[in-house]
């Protein structure tokens, strides 16, 4: 097995964090002899007594699915890491804390060109040796489901999504128009890596699903059920405000299936102020369309974005997101959100309460929640209330753990 470490120590399969513990040393001569489960690891629920493996597809970068993987990470802090690739400065920097990869980080520039990678990543996950884990906890969109387990291992996957490019193709390719000229050759790829995504989708015992939305494709592509846990924010990190100043925002990376294109010409027509952050391919496009009253601010820091995010009218969200933390951190600000109505807000918004609904991806649409957004009177508390009381990282692990307990036997 080739693996990476980020950091001295040794490789995993020999660590013993617990090797102090008597009753440990006898399970490793008696592999087995069911352990006693009163026996508890810090920072483990339940008084389980588990070696633990954190996975996640690739930390090249920092979106929402990182941000959940963080948590998860710095809720078990004995728990091992792996990844296929990793690159500390565009991901999450774990500081003297081990990440073990696979043998894709021994290609030169793999993080850069990671996407173009993806046919070896499930031999790579393949090759994983997690044989001495108890339980394994998997964070992904694409491939590190398919990490193998010992028999009597659990493997609990929180799948923030099904393998996009792979079943819908065409959708995600809109993203990454660059792809598109070679959809042809992709497709004969892609049908051969469906049969794998498909039969590695089996390997979890437990699948946790972000949204009630991805919940219904893992059963409709992988035949899988799928239990709802609603992704937490880190709500350190956003400020209430009730004084709200005279402009709207919207936050994303700027590629097209975020349609901020719609949102652009909507503001256009009513003149009112928008503030966009985010960077992306679409930004030249959008800028050369908007008007003076839509200012693009990029990439923007975490102080200046919490900002931002408090002092706003509204946040508006025109995709169909699978879940989608935005509307969550906008509402910890105590902002209500204006959002076509599909997908996870569905999950994450009260219309008339947190937000405004509106039912089709058109300026006339946007038009008219804009206009239903202004006339309500907002309880700027109560939307900040429904964030810090649903989606805390404290109601997260309480639903992951009693899941932890349930599979494992200690319920």
């Amino acid at each position: 097995m080739s693996l990476t470490k980020f950091s001295l120590g040794l490789h995993p399969h020999h660590l013993r964090s617990y090797a102090i513990n008597p009753e440990l040393q006898f399970r490793d001569r008696c592999p087995d002899q069911r352990y006693n489960s009163t026996f508890r690891v810090v920072g483990f629920p339940y008084g389980l007594v588990m070696k633990v493996a954190l996975v996640h597809d690739y930390l090249t970068q920092k979106g929402g699915a990182e941000r959940v993987f963080e948590m998860l990470c710095r809720r078990y802090p004995d728990a091992d890491i792996f990844t296929s690739l990793y690159e500390p400065e565009a991901s999450i920097d774990f500081g003297d804390r081990e990440v073990f990869t696979t043998y894709l980080q021994q290609i030169p520039k793999a993080s850069r060109y990671f996407k173009l990678l993806a046919p070896l990543y499930y031999s790579a996950f393949r090759a994983l040796d997690l044989r001495d884990y108890d339980l394994i906890i998997s964070s992904t969109t694409s491939f590190a489901k398919g990490v193998r387990k010992r028999p009597d291992a659990k493997h609990i996957c929180f799948c923030h999504n099904i393998t996009r490019f792979l079943w819908d193709t065409k959708t995600y390719l809109r993203e990454y128009t660059a792809y598109r000229r070679f959809l042809p050759i992709l497709e004969q790829v892609f049908r051969a890596m469906r049969k794998a995504d498909f039969a590695y989708a089996q390997e979890p015992d437990v699948y946790i699903a972000n949204s009630h939305t991805v919940a219904r494709r893992i059963q409709q592509i992988y035949h899988k059920p799928a239990q709802v846990i609603n992704c937490p924010i880190d709500s350190q990190q956003f400020a209430f405000s009730n004084q709200k100043e005279d402009f709207y925002l919207a936050s994303a990376r700027l590629v097209s299936y975020k349609r901020l294109d719609v949102v652009v010409e909507a503001f256009n027509w009513l003149g009112w102020n928008l503030v966009v952050t985010g960077d992306g391919p679409e930004r030249e496009i959008l800028e050369a369309r908007a008007m003076k009253n839509v200012k693009f601010l990029g990439h923007v820091s975490d102080a200046e974005r919490k900002q931002l995010l408090s002092k706003s009218k509204s946040v508006i969200v025109m995709a169909l997101e699978d879940y989608g933390l935005v509307p969550i951190e906008a509402n910890a600000s105590g902002t209500p959100v204006i959002a076509y109505g599909e997908g996870g807000v569905l999950d994450t918004q009260i219309p008339g309460i947190t937000g405004v609904f509106f039912n089709a991806q058109t300026p006339q649409a946007l038009h008219r929640a804009l206009l239903k957004a202004k006339a309500i009177e907002w309880n700027y508390q109560k939307i900040r209330d429904h964030a810090m009381t649903k989606f805390s990282e404290d109601t997260f692990f309480h639903s992951l753990e009693n899941v932890i307990a349930d599979v494992c036997g200690t319920g």
